[in-house]
């Protein structure tokens, strides 16, 4: 046991229970436990399998890999169009956790030989997001911010063209892109500094 979670159970305003439960049961499966993102994440041979986190209605185990198990008790959930290979089980209390204990042990497992067999989630491909008019003005009229941008890692490019494709307004797209130019060419992700 990691003291680090201790004191991330210890803080939590919710779900104190639930997470010292499923941390127990997560323990069982021999994975290392350890903080990351400020939440308590397990990993194999340094490889991310899940982690727990609290939200104002539940709380969950992310399985990192989670589009990858075969769920067919249908408890996974993909918590947003966008989130290719991530599914989170999601918990309301210690009884629901009771409830579905075995489910979560077998999906641990599973998600433990996924990665031992190096089973890798097929992503979607940046060429197959759209990109915002107001920003592909830009590539066109300004080569050296098409390079910075073609430079940038896959998952650097993908940010960039979710956020600014957010923004309802065309003219709120246009200051996005317009704020970001300089990051992007500096070959920074959106939330780099």
């Amino acid at each position: 046991m990691n003291h680090k979670i201790d004191a991330f159970i210890g803080r939590a305003e919710k779900w104190q229970e639930e997470f010292e439960k499923l941390r127990n049961i997560i323990l069982e499966s021999q994975l290392t436990e350890g903080l990351k993102w400020g939440v308590p994440c397990y990993s194999f041979h340094d490889k991310n399998i899940i982690l727990m986190h609290g939200f104002k209605d539940y709380c969950a185990v992310l399985f990192f890999k989670g589009a990858l198990i075969n769920d067919v008790h249908g408890v996974l959930i993909q918590q947003t169009d966008n989130v290719q290979a991530a599914r989170q089980m999601r918990f309301t209390s210690m009884k629901d956790i009771n409830k579905r204990k075995n489910i979560l042990v077998n999906y641990i497992h599973e998600a433990i030989e996924l990665e031992q067999s190096g089973a890798k989630v097929q992503y979607k491909k940046v060429t197959e997001y759209p990109v915002p008019e107001e920003f592909q003005q830009k590539l066109d009229t300004l080569p050296a911010l098409r390079t910075a941008f073609e430079d940038l890692t896959p998952g650097r490019q993908r940010g960039y063209l979710l956020y600014f494709a957010a923004a309802k307004q065309s003219k709120t797209r246009a200051s996005r892109v317009e704020k970001y130019m300089k990051h992007i060419l500096a070959g920074k992700g959106l939330d780099d500094e």
